[in-house]
């Protein structure tokens, strides 16, 4: 599957977000809590929107997906992390930063879709209300999500292809805490301007094609808002989008940042930073985000805490 130059290759060394041993420790303990929460969050509304009734519907079918991706994007990269912030021997083999290149690009670009996705499920729920349990039924929701993971898995593993198809003859030190693309293409020692403009044209395309649907389909829905003649209805038709845009702009606008640009010494520097944001932060805040605000998600939450976690709603 590789290149015969990379037989020389058996492991690269992650320089981490610090050097200094004290902050290690100090980092060990907030990412940690940061990666606890975000697990039990994410399992929580997976558990949630599964057994209760009332959250057997199109929108919460896409968010326990976002759920699952979150919590798989960020089980990628913490465990390594946290080991390394109290190890000597910050290194990751070939094979594992492989696995984490090909992971991390393709449960990204996943993410993207299905943000898309769910902005469609709005836009069906409040343009066309009376068509919406037959355009959103099972099998279409099912065949959505099942494009986004295919979609993304495709375009992890080219990029994870073409990234690990350089030749790596130099210094092996990955300026990042896990193994990035931007930080591995400067490492290389053979050509890469296939791969750096691969990257940018999926990048690119991923992120403004999914960015449109969104788009789109808010301005569809804002028009729609507009037609409602009173105020307590056009609160109550946009309140159903004010967490999913709260995600959006939290999870594209770092990504915009780190990826539509080339590598650079800086840019690596900045990313790192911009990284703790979408690789931590985003997926720790989602859950939070839609539960907070959302009475049908609360309600649920009531119920499971009762102890009646299967309790069955009136539709």
């Amino acid at each position: 599957m590789f290149s015969p130059n990379h037989t020389t290759v058996a492991e690269f060394i992650l320089l981490g977000l610090t050097d200094d041993p004290v902050l290690e420790k100090i980092l060990f303990g907030v990412f940690l809590v940061i990666y606890l929460i975000t697990v039990t969050g994410n399992l929580c509304m997976i558990v949630l929107i599964r057994t209760n009734s009332h959250l057997q519907t199109p929108m919460y079918f896409f968010l326990s997906h976002l759920s699952f991706v979150d919590i798989c994007y960020s089980s990628n990269i913490t465990p390594g992390m946290l080991h390394n912030f109290l190890s000597d021997q910050k290194t990751i083999s070939y094979a594992g930063c492989f696995s984490q290149c090909l992971l991390f690009i393709a449960l990204v670009i996943t993410e993207f879709y299905i943000l898309a996705s769910m902005a469609l499920d709005r836009y069906v729920a409040i343009c066309s209300p009376l068509h919406y349990s037959t355009r959103m039924s099972k099998d279409t929701c099912t065949s959505l999500v099942t494009v986004c993971y295919v979609f993304g898995f495709l375009n992890g593993l080219s990029q994870a292809l073409l990234t690990f198809h350089l030749s790596f003859c130099g210094s092996l030190e990955i300026n990042h805490f896990y193994c990035a693309d931007p930080p591995l293409i400067m490492l290389a020692c053979s050509d890469t301007h296939v791969k750096t403009m691969a990257m940018l044209v999926v990048g690119g395309f991923t992120l403004s094609s999914s960015l449109f649907i969104i788009l789109l389909s808010y301005l569809f829905i804002l028009v729609a808002i507009l037609r409602i003649r009173s105020a307590e209805g056009r609160h109550k038709a946009f309140s159903t989008c004010g967490s999913h845009l709260t995600t959006v702009t939290l999870f594209y606008g770092t990504l915009f940042c780190m990826y539509l640009r080339t590598p650079s010494e800086r840019s690596v520097e900045e990313s790192k930073i911009i990284a703790v944001f979408y690789t931590f932060l985003s997926p720790m805040l989602n859950p939070l985000i839609y539960s907070l605000r959302n009475k049908h998600v609360i309600h649920a939450l009531q119920q499971m805490m009762r102890g009646n976690p299967f309790h069955k709603n009136a539709v």
